[in-house]
C-alpha cells in the first residue's frame, strides 16, 4: 500500500508540475538519451514502467502485445510483466483503484501515454524533462515527504526511485547578480548509496524516460521508415517524368 501511495505522489507530479515549473525557469534540462530504435534500451524501461509507474497511473491507450514491436514475445509479456491482468491483448491499466485513488489525493493520477510528447518547454522536450526530472530529487527533511527537486522545486512528492539511486544533497556555491547574492548549484554530493553507481542509474533512467517517448508513438519508427522510402520513390520518379518530357519533347519545335 506504500508503494502504491508514493508512485501515485509521483505520477502527480510528474504531469502537473512541469508544464508550470518551465514558464518559471529553473535548472537546465539535460538532453535525454532518446533512441527508439534502441531495442535493448525500450524493453528495460518497459520493465522499469511496469515495475515503478504501473502501480498507480495507467497507460490507457497501449496494450500489452504492442510490446512485441520492441522485441518482446507474448510469453516474455506473461512473465515478466503482467502484474495488473492475465492477458497480453488488454491495456496497461493501473493496479490502484479508482475510487481509493480520488479519496486519497483528490483525483485520479494521471495517464502517461502521450506524457513524453506532451511536457515540452522552453528548455527543451518532454523527455528532456522528464529525463532531469527523475535525476535531481535530493533529500530536504524541511519537506512533507522528505524530498525536493531541482527541476520542480518544492515539489510534492517523494522520491520513488530513490533506493536505486541513494540519497542525494546538493551543493551550492554563491554568485553575485544584478547586486543580489543568490546560490547556484554546483555538483551533488552523495548522503547513501544506492543499488546503482550514478551512471547506472542514468542509463536506467534514460532507458524508462526512451520508452515513455516510445510509448507516446509506437508507429512513428514505421512512419519514418515509410516516409523515407516515399521520398526515395518520388524522387525517382521525378527524374523518369523529366528524362520522358524531354523525349516527348525533342521534336517539336
Amino acid at each position: 500500500m506504500k508503494k502504491i501511495v508514493l508512485s501515485a505522489l509521483t505520477a502527480l507530479g510528474l504531469t502537473l508540475g512541469a508544464a508550470a515549473h518551465a514558464s518559471e525557469g529553473g535548472i537546465a534540462w539535460d538532453k535525454a538519451p532518446v533512441n527508439t530504435t534502441d531495442t535493448a534500451s525500450l524493453q528495460n524501461g518497459a520493465r522499469l514502467f511496469v515495475n515503478y509507474c504501473l502501480s498507480c497511473h495507467s497507460a490507457a491507450f497501449m496494450r500489452y502485445n504492442r510490446l512485441k514491436d520492441i522485441g518482446l514475445t507474448d510469453q516474455d509479456i506473461k512473465d515478466n510483466l503482467l502484474f495488473t491482468t492475465d492477458k497480453v491483448g488488454e491495456t496497461m491499466k493501473a493496479a490502484i483503484d479508482p475510487r481509493q485513488a480520488k479519496e486519497w489525493f483528490g483525483a485520479n493520477p494521471p495517464d502517461l501515454t502521450l506524457v513524453a510528447r506532451s511536457r515540452a518547454g522552453h528548455n527543451g522536450t518532454g523527455a528532456d524533462y522528464l529525463y532531469t526530472f527523475l535525476r535531481t530529487f535530493y533529500k530536504d527533511e524541511t519537506k512533507p515527504t522528505g524530498w525536493n527537486n531541482l527541476a520542480f522545486p518544492s515539489v510534492g512528492m517523494p522520491h520513488v526511485l530513490w533506493e536505486l539511486q541513494g540519497a542525494r544533497v546538493p551543493v551550492y556555491e554563491e554568485s553575485e547578480s544584478h547586486g543580489h547574492k543568490v546560490e547556484l548549484f554546483k555538483e551533488w554530493k552523495q548522503v547513501t548509496p544506492g543499488k546503482m553507481s550514478s551512471q547506472e542509474y542514468d542509463k536506467n533512467v534514460g532507458d524508462l524516460v526512451n520508452y515513455l517517448q516510445w510509448m507516446a508513438e509506437p508507429a512513428q519508427n514505421t512512419r519514418v521508415r515509410v516516409g523515407v522510402w516515399v521520398l526515395l520513390f518520388l524522387l525517382g520518379f521525378t527524374v523518369i517524368a523529366w528524362r520522358l518530357n524531354a523525349a516527348f519533347w525533342k521534336d517539336v519545335k
